[in-house]
C-alpha cells in the first residue's frame, strides 16, 4: 500500500471542472494524521504503521492509551488505524493531505448511516402485497417456511431489523482537488457516513476507469 489516510466527512458540494461540467463531490478533511507506532516483522509478527487521527481529551482515554501516546510523544487522538504502508516512518511523522493528487483513484471505507429498526420492504427491498380487492397483506415479511417441515426459520432468512451502521466500502474514487494547506479532499460521488463521521481512504485496489 502506498498512500492512506484517515479523514473526517465535511459535507457534499459541487464543482466545475475544466470543460464546465458539474461534478458531485464529498469534502474530507483528511489528517493531518500522526505516526503513534511503527510495527516491523521482528518484534510485532508484521510490518504496519499505527497513525492516529483527532485529538481527543484526556479524561476520555484509559491510562493504557495514555502512555502509548505519552510514549511516541503524542498528543492523545482520537481514532487509531493501522495501515501496511510502503517507506520509512518513526513516531512522531506526519501524515497530510499532500500524499494525495487530483487524479488519483482511492477506496473510501466507513459506516453507513443508522436507519433504526426497518420492515422487510425497506431493509431488504422485497415487494408489497395486493393494496386493494380486500387484500389484507401488505408489508409483512411473508412465509416463513412449511409448517410441519422444516418446522423452523431457516438461517439467513431476510426479516424486519435493525438496518444501516454497517461498515461499508466504495471503491474506485476519483480524486478530483487536493488542498493541502487546508487538509482538505475532494472525491467524486458519495461516501458511506454522515457528516463528521470518520472516514478512512487507501489506495483503490481494483482500478476501473
Amino acid at each position: 500500500m502506498k498512500k492512506a489516510i484517515i479523514a473526517k466527512k465535511v459535507g457534499m458540494t459541487q464543482v466545475f471542472d475544466s470543460e464546465g461540467e458539474m461534478v458531485p463531490v464529498t469534502v474530507l478533511e483528511a489528517g493531518p494524521c500522526k505516526v503513534v507506532q511503527v510495527k516491523s516483522l521482528a518484534t510485532d509478527g508484521y510490518d504496519a504503521v499505527q497513525v492516529a487521527f483527532a485529538p481527543q481529551k484526556e479524561s476520555r482515554l484509559t491510562k493504557p492509551l495514555l502512555g502509548h501516546f505519552a510514549k511516541a510523544g503524542v498528543e492523545p487522538m482520537r481514532k487509531l488505524k493501522e495501515f501496511k504502508l510502503e517507506g520509512e516512518f518513526k513516531p512522531g511523522d506526519e501524515l497530510t493531505a499532500a500524499l494525495f493528487e487530483e487524479g488519483d483513484r482511492v477506496d473510501a471505507h466507513g459506516k453507513s448511516k443508522g436507519k433504526g429498526f426497518s420492515g422487510s420492504v425497506k431493509r431488504h427491498n422485497q415487494h408489497r402485497g395486493p393494496m386493494a380487492h380486500g387484500s389484507k397483506f401488505h408489508r409483512a415479511p411473508g412465509s416463513h417456511g412449511g409448517s410441519s417441515d422444516p418446522s423452523r426459520v431457516m438461517k439467513g432468512k431476510k426479516l424486519p431489523g435493525h438496518m444501516g451502521s454497517e461498515n461499508c466500502t466504495v471503491a474506485n474514487l476519483k480524486v478530483v482537488r487536493v488542498d493541502a494547506e487546508n487538509n482538505m479532499i475532494l472525491l467524486k460521488g458519495c461516501v458511506p457516513g454522515s457528516n463528521g463521521s470518520i472516514i478512512t481512504l487507501t489506495d483503490a485496489k481494483k482500478v476501473v476507469k
